[in-house]
């Protein structure tokens, strides 16, 4: 049974660091593009970070590029997002999900458009 299971998830005050984590079992990143993907109370899915696992290319929203940090772990197993400098606007819902193939949905409408995803970690940044 393939699964995700994300972890990490907070409440933080603005300024302070997260790391997400994200373990797949049934699977693994061979040839797979990862990414996280958000949504913020009341609003639709946000893409936010990509990781083709077998280059290791990332790819960043604007939003967070320079804060967020995506990389996987050696196994190929588990895949991360550091979160610095956080901002109350990054509070949401954050899933992980995978891709077979190095396709990046720079839009995302619905968690169906990736092949796995998992059940979404909560992020609350407040002062």
């Amino acid at each position: 049974e393939v699964q995700m299971v994300e972890s990490g998830g907070d409440s933080v005050q603005p300024g302070n660091s997260l790391r997400l984590s994200c373990a797949a079992s049934g699977f693994t990143f061979d040839d797979y593009a990862l990414s996280w993907v958000r949504q913020a109370p009341g609003k639709g899915l946000q893409w936010v970070s990509s990781i083709y696992a077998p280059t290791l290319k990332t790819y960043y929203a604007d939003s967070v590029r320079g804060r967020f940090m995506i990389s996987t772990d050696d196994a190929k197993t588990t895949v991360y997002l550091q979160m610095n400098n956080l901002k109350p606007e990054d509070t949401a819902v954050y899933y992980c999900t995978a891709v077979r193939g190095n396709t990046i949905h720079f839009i995302v409408t619905s968690l169906t458009q990736y092949d796995y995803w998992g059940q979404g970690t909560q992020v609350t940044v407040s002062s």
